[in-house]
C-alpha cells in the first residue's frame, strides 16, 4: 500500500494539535478526503475568484517584488518530491525560499507586519514554508504578500473598484514580507505528525478497499 504523500501547501492540516487522542478532527477530515480522492480517482478543485487572481497575477506580483527589492527573481517550475512530501516553491534562491501571496484586495492585504504574521499563522503558511525548506535544503524562507490590481474580469459593476485598482499606489507600500528560519525541532515535529497521519491514512484506504 502506498504511503501518504503530503503537499507542502497542506502540511498545516496534519499539524493541527488534537484536543484529545493522537489526531485532530481537522487532520482526520483531510486524510479521509485524500483517501477518497486516491480510491475513487478524482481531485478536489478549489476555484474561487481569490485563488484565480493568485494564479493569474503571480508573475505580476513577482515583478512587483523584483522592482521593490531590486532583484531578478524568476518563477520556479521545479516540483520536488521526497518519499512523503511534495511541493513547488514559487521562488528559490541560493539560500532562501520565497512564497508569493497575491492579496485579493486592499481590505484583505496585510499592510502591517503584525497582521501579516497573524495571517500566516491562521492560514498555516509557516508549515508550508518549512516543508519547502526541507525539500530544497534551504536555511531561510519568506512570504511576500503582494497587492497588485485585480483583473476587471473578476469584478462586477457593484464591486468597490477602489480596493482593487492599486497601480497608482507606491510600490513599496504594496508588499509586506515575513521571514522565518529553518528549525530542526519543528521539522522533527512535522515528521512525527506525518507518521501518525500516515497510519490513519492507511487505515482509511484499507477501509475503502474492503467495503
Amino acid at each position: 500500500m502506498e504511503n501518504l504523500i503530503v503537499r507542502c501547501s497542506a502540511l498545516s492540516k496534519i499539524m493541527t494539535k488534537p484536543k484529545s487522542g493522537e489526531i485532530s478532527v481537522t487532520t482526520k477530515s483531510y486524510l479521509k478526503e485524500l483517501a477518497k480522492e486516491q480510491f475513487y480517482g478524482y481531485q478536489k478543485q478549489l476555484d474561487t475568484p481569490a485563488i484565480k487572481k493568485g494564479l493569474m497575477m503571480e508573475q505580476e506580483s513577482i515583478n512587483l517584488l523584483n522592482s521593490v527589492t531590486f532583484s531578478s527573481h524568476k518563477k520556479n517550475t521545479e516540483r520536488k518530491c521526497s518519499t512523503w512530501l511534495t511541493g513547488e516553491a514559487d521562488i528559490v534562491t541560493k539560500d532562501t525560499i520565497i512564497d508569493i501571496k497575491s492579496s485579493w484586495s486592499l481590505e484583505t492585504f496585510p499592510a502591517f507586519q503584525e497582521d501579516a504574521k497573524e495571517a500566516i499563522k491562521k492560514a498555516g503558511y509557516e508549515w508550508q514554508l518549512r516543508g519547502y525548506m526541507m525539500l530544497w535544503e534551504k536555511p531561510k524562507a519568506q512570504i511576500s504578500y503582494c497587492m497588485v490590481s485585480t483583473p476587471e474580469t473578476f469584478l462586477n459593476d457593484w464591486d468597490n473598484w477602489k480596493i482593487h485598482e492599486v497601480d497608482h499606489l507606491e510600490e513599496s507600500s504594496r508588499i509586506t514580507t515575513v521571514e522565518i528560519e529553518r528549525d530542526e525541532e519543528k521539522e522533527k515535529e512535522i515528521i512525527a505528525r506525518y507518521e501518525i497521519a500516515n497510519k490513519y491514512y492507511q487505515k482509511y484506504i484499507s477501509e475503502l478497499k474492503n467495503k
